[in-house]
Order: structure tokens, then sequence, then C-alpha cells
């Protein structure tokens, strides 16, 4: 007897490129471009100049003595070397080599090796990206100049009571692994509209890595929204009363998805998955709390164990969120995939991402941009809701 549907002969499929590439230029890169993004804590813009990768982009982000954020093309536009080495001074950065001087919008204040200070310094800009501070982050646009929106506000973050404080992070809450996440951003992002791994992943086949609830087949409905799509997911508990979990995610890559814990009403945390380059990303977490541990606690454990205490064998045994995700590889084969019922959300967030790819290229804008202060802030429904 032969043999029927062996390996042998079997081509793998190609990844989605234009879903998963964020350097200038790439399709999905462009979009995300024409959005602010979170790209450091505030606190880590200091008088030393730090490096970050950004959409593919290296740069220098830096704080003058006198307080304002810059973020810099990191090659000094004299002859090319790095504004890491650079000192801060009270209105910019100053090259190592040659001296030349740069503030946080890249104009050219000084350069001490030509005559009179450089009479034509006013000729130079240093290439740059305009910064924001807010709720704990420094927030870039890295996009058309031309079409930068504002930055807007989340209502879930606003009009702290008292004992409330936000919490900023950047140590990969939700990402179920290291604070670098080292596989393409978007096998994360689509997660959230994936609720039935919930059950299977984190109850079934590792253990309760969160709340019994959260073990519960749930009746899921999808939707899109004015800004993304929309999960809710129906799950009825033994006392007869109906949990009702909605996450959502927003464009361009916003993830809302409400305590594990289920902490009832809407949530408190919102994430950001802001990818490096195409193989990385980070995911920089806002909370709205009065404990200033909350983030920590909310972490899963595994057998008691937090996940950078675990073995090799035990990361084998209990998988969890980065260990599903980032086997999928660096960058996942999307043309291997055989989507099905329970895959709807995941679909209707890629036909989603590629009508705005579409709308992008030919000049239109992105849904969720604000140009309006009347429109700054922006409305989350994402939560947990007991039902009776």
């Amino acid at each position: 007897m032969t043999d029927t549907d062996t390996a042998y002969g079997f081509r793998p499929g190609q990844p989605n490129r234009d879903l998963t590439g964020v350097g200038r230029g790439t399709p999905y890169g462009e979009v995300l471009r024409r959005y602010w993004q979170p790209v450091a804590l505030s606190a880590d813009a200091t008088t030393t100049p730090r490096r970050l990768l950004v959409l593919g982009e290296e740069l220098i982000l830096f704080r003058t003595r006198s307080g304002t954020p810059g973020l810099l093309y990191p090659r000094c536009a004299h002859r090319g070397a790095s504004l890491f080495y650079g000192g801060v001074e009270d209105e910019g950065i100053r090259c190592c080599y040659h001296g030349w001087v740069f503030d946080p919008s890249g104009h050219c204040l000084e350069q001490p090796c030509e005559p009179e200070g450089g009479p034509h310094r006013d000729r130079i800009r240093q290439p740059w990206y305009p910064v924001q501070e807010r709720y704990g982050f420094v927030w870039a646009y890295l996009g058309d100049p031309e079409r930068k929106p504002l930055l807007p506000r989340y209502d879930v973050l606003e009009d702290l009571g008292e004992g409330e404080l936000l919490i900023a992070d950047d140590s990969g809450v939700g990402g179920g692994g290291p604070k670098l996440l080292d596989f393409n951003w978007l096998q994360h992002w689509e997660n959230v509209l994936d609720p039935f791994h919930v059950p299977i992943l984190h109850a079934r086949f590792s253990g309760f890595q969160f709340v019994r609830e959260m073990a519960l087949m749930p009746e899921v409905r999808f939707e899109y929204t004015d800004r993304g799509v929309r999960s809710t997911q129906l799950r009825t508990l033994d006392d007869g009363r109906r949990l009702r979990r909605v996450t959502e995610v927003m464009f361009p890559n916003l993830r809302v998805v409400a305590s594990p814990r289920l902490a009832a009403g809407r949530t408190d945390i919102l994430g950001w998955v802001v990818p490096r380059d195409d193989e990385s990303f980070h995911i920089f977490t806002l909370a709205r709390a009065t404990d200033p541990d909350y983030l920590r606690r909310l972490r899963s454990t595994h057998d008691g164990k937090p996940w950078a205490e675990l073995t090799d064998a035990e990361h084998q045994r209990m998988p969890g969120d980065y260990e599903a995700q980032k086997s999928q590889g660096t960058v996942t084969l999307h043309g291997d995939d055989h989507l099905t019922t329970t895959d709807q959300g995941v679909a209707m967030l890629r036909r989603m991402m590629a009508k705005q790819i579409s709308r992008v290229a030919d000049g239109g804008d992105p849904p969720g941009l604000v140009f309006d202060d009347r429109d700054v802030v922006v409305a989350i429904t994402g939560g947990n809701f007991l039902d009776d």
C-alpha cells in the first residue's frame, strides 16, 4: 500500500508581508505611521541618550537639560557619528565628534569648528520626529507631517479619583513572556480576537493560568466597530448568571483586554503592541489603579512560579501565550493557515487591515484619527460584565 498525504514534497507557505511588515514604505508600516505611537516611558527620556528601534527605524531619545524630549535620527548630519555618544545640554544634544548641536526639532544650533560658529548652520536639519508626553509615556509621530493627527486621550484613563494613579509599563504585560517579545507583532495582536484559545491553552492544556471561570467555552460574537473589531464572549456561571466579556482591537495596534482575573466593569488596562521591526515588538501598557503593584499581580503563574523562573521542561509542559505565539515562527507562514469558524475575528481583522492599507495608499485616512479637539477622547467599551 502506498502512503498518502505525507510531508514529502510539502512546500511551506509564505507570510503575508503586507500585514506583518512595519518598515518605512511597507503597506501596513505606512498605516502604523499615521498614528501616534508610545515609544518609551517618560522616565527613560533623560540626559543620557537612549537607543530606540521603532517600526524598523533606529532613533535616539534624549531629554534636554531644560526638560524637552527629543527623538532624532542617530547619524549626525555632519559626518555620521552616532548621537548615542552625544552630550545633552540645556537646549539640545552635542555630537561627540565635532561638537555640532541639534535641538529636539533637529535645528543645528552650533558648529564650533566653523568660523563664527557656523554662519550657514541654519541650512542643516538633523532628521527628527515630533514627540509628546502623556500618561507617563513618550509618544512619537513617524508619519507624513502634513497628515499629523492629534494625540488622543482615552476615557478610562481620565479624571482620576482620590487614591487612583496611572501605571505606565513597558515590561510586556499581556505577552506571557519576556519584556522584549522576539517574533512578529501581528501574531500577538490578532490573538486578542481569538477567545477560543483561552479555555484550551490557559486552562485545559496548561492548567488554570487565570481563574476557573475562564475555562468555560464561550459563545462568541464578533463585530466591526468604527475603530477596529470587537469580540463579545458569553459564559454561563454555576449560579446561573451570564459573564459577558468584551475585548477589542483598535487601529492600528491597540489591544483592549479586560482583567483575566475577571474584575467587574469596564477595563482599566490598555496596551499598545508597538513593533520594533518585523521580528520583535514591545507592549506598552497603561493601567488605572489604586495599587502600584496592580500589574505585577495580574501576571499569570505556572505552579506558583513566574514565567522567568520556569525551566525549559516546564515551559514545554505548561506553555502560555508566548510559547504558542513564538512557536508559530519569527514571522508566521500565513499561507499554511486553515482558518475555521472560530477564527472569524482573526479573519475580520486581517480583512480590515488590508482595507486600511488600500485606503492609506489611495491618500485616505485610516480609522480613529483625531483632528478635532472635540473628538480627542476615545471611548472604551471592553470589560467584564455580569448579567442576571
